[in-house]
């Protein structure tokens, strides 16, 4: 069963994916500290090109199946209009209630 995004254990790491589920593009780069990064399968991608056609443009969702490291590493059904569903893995490095950094790929 998944899990609530409500009670997801970090904060900032909630208002990520609370923003993202939501298509509230204010709120998740609210989320994200300035100069925040991202990495998906190992590479660093730029971040406003890769969440608008990842996220935004494609109608992204992610479902959480667990959460690991004090809420700051997930494993989640991810799904959008381009893929289609798969079971990925996200970390996140956060500072000052901000992500600062996020990675993903295939879990």
């Amino acid at each position: 069963m998944p899990m609530q995004t409500a009670k997801l254990s970090d904060p900032a790491v909630r208002a990520f994916v609370s923003a993202l589920n939501a298509h509230d593009e204010e709120a998740f780069r609210a989320a994200l500290a300035p100069g925040a990064t991202m990495a998906d399968d190992g590479s660093d991608r730029d971040l406003a090109d890769w969440t608008a056609r990842e996220i935004f443009d494609s109608h992204g969702h992610m479902e959480i199946e667990k959460e690991t490291a004090e809420g700051r590493a997930l494993v989640a059904s991810y799904r959008n209009d381009t893929w289609g569903e798969m079971r990925t893995r996200w970390t996140f490095d956060v500072a000052d209630g901000k992500v600062t950094r996020f990675e993903t790929g295939q879990a």
